[in-house]
């Protein structure tokens, strides 16, 4: 599994909170780990899917959506 982190625009109450995971959680190969007003935590597995289908998922929820950069900590969740 690897560890996709998201800024995500637009969001701004409770039910943002809620499609954005509901939108999530419909890809496969994806565990939601983490969704706050502006950013979302998850970790993929790559060979189910690719960030590029997150963002489009987000999108398709009415948000707008980046994948930020990798840190300098492990990506990698065991």
């Amino acid at each position: 599994m690897k560890k996709v982190d998201f800024a995500i625009h637009g969001m701004g109450c409770g039910g943002c909170l809620n499609k954005v995971t509901a939108a999530l959680k419909r890809v496969p190969g994806v565990t939601v780990e983490k969704v706050e007003v502006g950013s979302a935590s998850v970790s993929i597995n790559p060979a189910q899917t690719a960030a590029s289908q997150l963002v489009e998922a987000i999108s398709f929820a009415g948000f707008t959506a980046e994948e930020l950069p990798a840190s300098k900590t492990a990506q990698q969740v065991e």
